[in-house]
């Protein structure tokens, strides 16, 4: 060090999770390396605080106060970020530390860090002094739409303060220099988002160091003095003629699926699923447009005789339409002080797409369909900087094979970004090429030298927190527990609808995976296995108590499904010991009484990771068992009644005979019986206004009993 005593705190601040952020994980691991090594390069620091390396090969790089990494000047041949960047500030800190073990103790003190901060305290001149009066014009303009951003309050010094805005997220790094903060936009820092970001943190108040994210709506800076205990002005579009039209609309779409049944020809819905996304997008009402446009892809799978199809999920998409718009307009009310704003709900503000900055993308499995028009699959990602989950869709049509003139090709050999869809499906994925819809999907498109896939490794999830990542079931209950419900989150393509499967995606990693069963049910064709975690390796301790109580296993159902014959086998040879033991299983969980049932989708062991719906197909044999009597007798009430609930849904209530009413009579008595007394209310209501003009009532009561029994059938 020469020309000056004072040490750089934006510098000393760079962990190595942040450094990985703003640059790469293999800079930093080579850095780390070079920094044990002793392979440290000459630094100066000028007075005017410009950071100089001198490397033994030549090269030289600096690096100005009020710079990000990227802003640096290098003399090496990269275009880009490189590693004597990160060598710089890492070399830096070393020097740092080096200098403050031989200073007094009062000094070592005074040098020590702060605990916990908030980007709040960044004002409005740090503001302008970092970044461009366009930027603070631009987000002038994103403000006035009252996006609704989650904060999330500083943990530790690796988990930074985070802002979640409807498009992408913000990382603040360095509570002493903003150029740091580090958006996953293309643009990756001294953006407009930092600029909402930091005005989130401001309306957000104090918060306690590792709570929960708090939800709000950001204000334009004239009104930048609410705060979170204020009541969020709510978009007066909900209360508007605009508004009550569209919902009223919405109504007499569900109502017609109810009477006339899904199965009724799509012509005569299809002007009107139109007409009504048409309304919803005027008023930006994005997750309302989402749920209906999955809404019509599962009625045009049903038609299409698609694997994608799932009539119990076509149940669900019906009720949580309705109960969102409900969600909303009790939101909105003038008296009401909501958790949720009704923007949030609705999801005004989240439409289109933003393009990303340098992504890795770790697979967690991918999802098959099939018909007889066309073939697709969805690939599901986690982003390990920001634990987002993403998925990649295509689609292929038979008809365009066949004009092309040549035969189908596999579908595992269909090519995604450039490559074969097995590959991408088992790969960890570096783009630059990537942009990203609010709803997770993520688009990725080829180009030379700008996308890579590297294979999966037993560590690729390593870098997955809580809460995509448990390391207990007990945990994993709770959070499912404490989730909100699916009509009041943003919509995420991560729900499993390719496939049919319900729940929230989840890797689950315990210390020791042990299998406690694995069995095949050749009647539902169905492979069951629990798991449990297994006591340490050489460890004398006696099994406690509860030790075999089936709460604290992880419970895996995978039906077998034609587009993917080999995954049955490949989980049964994973849990068998085949390729060493299981460190990790990724899919989507749902609660089935005080049991966690995970449909899988891929598997990580000592020797390889394991794709499911992509391994080839290789018999293995299965014990047989039947896991029917295992549901608990409620639970399969509640099961019960969804199914006749499908039922109805598909055939359309106009169309049912006396059987099927004397089974409805039937189930009502049951339910009595059960202690449901309100469900069993709105199924006999639903009766009796089947044979009335009380018609349009049937909406609401057929969807609350829905929710109900999605309820009942997750209950302890």
């Amino acid at each position: 060090m020469s020309g000056t005593t004072a040490w750089r705190a934006d510098l000393l601040e760079l962990t190595p999770e942040a450094l990985t952020a703003l640059a790469n994980a293999g800079f930093v691991k080579r850095a780390q390396k070079d920094v044990a090594a002793g392979l440290l390069p000459k630094l100066e620091t000028g007075a005017d605080g410009v950071v100089q390396a001198q490397f033994d090969d030549g090269v030289r790089t600096s690096l100005p106060p009020g710079r990000t990494l990227r802003d640096a000047q290098c003399s090496c041949p990269a275009s880009g970020m490189c590693r004597h960047r990160v060598m710089l500030v890492l070399a830096y800190q070393a020097q740092a530390a080096s200098a403050q073990a031989d200073a007094p103790e009062d000094a070592q003190e005074a040098a020590e860090p702060d605990g916990a901060w908030s980007p709040a305290q960044f004002d409005d001149a740090a503001l302008a002094a970092s970044l461009a009066p366009s930027v603070l014009e631009q987000a002038n303009k994103l403000a006035a739409a009252r996006p609704v951003v989650g904060v999330q309050a500083w943990r530790s010094a690796s988990a930074p303060p985070v802002a979640r805005l409807p498009m992408c997220s913000v990382r603040f790094f360095s509570r002493s220099s903003l150029v740091h903060a580090r958006c996953d936009c293309k643009q990756g820092s001294g953006c407009a988002h930092v600029v909402i970001a930091v005005w989130a943190f401001r309306q957000a108040g104090p918060l306690a160091p590792g709570s929960a994210e708090v939800l709000l709506e950001v204000s334009p800076p004239a009104s930048a003095g609410a705060t979170a205990s204020d009541p969020a002005p709510q978009p007066a579009a909900m209360q508007g003629e605009a508004a009550v039209a569209l919902r009223a609309q919405i109504d007499a779409l569900l109502l017609s699926l109810w009477l006339d049944g899904s199965s009724q020809p799509l012509m005569a819905l299809a002007a009107r699923f139109e007409a009504v996304r048409d309304q919803a997008r005027a008023l930006a009402w994005s997750w309302v447009d989402d749920a209906l446009d999955e809404l019509w892809q599962l009625l045009q799978a049903q038609h299409a005789r698609s694997s994608r199809f799932e009539p119990l999920r076509l149940v669900r998409m019906l009720a949580e339409l309705w109960a969102r718009l409900q969600a909303a307009a009790h939101a909105a009310r003038p008296q009401a002080r909501p958790a949720l704003p009704a923007s949030r709900i609705l999801g005004i503000g989240v439409k289109g797409e933003v393009a990303l900055d340098h992504l890795r993308l770790v697979s967690l499995g991918a999802e098959l369909w099939s018909d007889d028009a066309a073939e697709g699959a969805s690939v599901l990602f986690a982003d390990p900087d920001t634990q987002n989950v993403t998925v990649l869709e295509r689609q292929w049509s038979r008809a365009a094979d066949a004009a092309a003139g040549g035969t189908a090709q596999a579908l595992m050999n269909r090519r995604v970004a450039g490559f074969p869809l097995r590959q991408l499906a088992s790969g960890q994925v570096i783009t630059k090429t990537a942009t990203r819809r609010a709803n997770g999907l993520v688009d990725i498109t080829a180009g030379a030298r700008q996308t890579g896939v590297l294979p999966l490794s037993p560590k690729s999830w390593d870098d997955l927190v809580a809460p995509l990542r448990q390391d207990s079931v007990a945990a994993l209950v709770a959070h499912l527990r404490e989730a909100a419900p699916d009509f009041v989150r943003p919509r995420q393509a991560a729900g499993g609808a390719s496939a049919g499967a319900s729940g929230q995606l989840h890797v689950v990693a315990f210390e020791r995976m042990e299998v406690v069963s694995c069995h095949w049910d050749a009647a539902a064709q169905v492979l069951h296995a629990r798991l449990k975690q297994a006591a340490p390796e050489g460890s004398d301790e006696a099994p406690a108590e509860d030790d075999n109580n089936e709460r604290d296993w992880l419970h895996l159902a995978l039906p077998h499904r034609a587009v993917a014959p080999g995954a049955v086998d490949a989980l049964a040879r994973a849990l068998a010991g085949e390729y060493g033991p299981l460190r990790a299983v990724a899919g989507t969980v749902h609660l089935q009484g005080d049991r966690a049932v995970m449909q899988p989708l891929s598997l990580l062991t000592a020797q390889r990771a394991v794709v499911l719906q992509v391994e080839a197909v290789a018999p293995q044999p299965l014990g047989l068992r039947s896991d029917a009597e295992d549901v608990p007798a409620l639970n399969a009430l509640a099961g019960d009644t969804l199914e006749l609930l499908a039922l109805w849904l598909r055939q359309g209530l106009r169309h049912q005979g006396g059987g099927a009413l004397s089974r409805a009579q039937a189930q009502v008595l049951r339910l009595k019986q059960a202690g449901l007394g309100r469900s069993a209310g709105l199924l006999e209501a639903v009766l009796e206004n089947l044979r009335s003009a009380q018609r349009p009532a049937l909406v609401a009561q057929l969807a609350m009993l829905g929710l109900l029994m999605q309820g009942v059938a997750q209950s302890g």
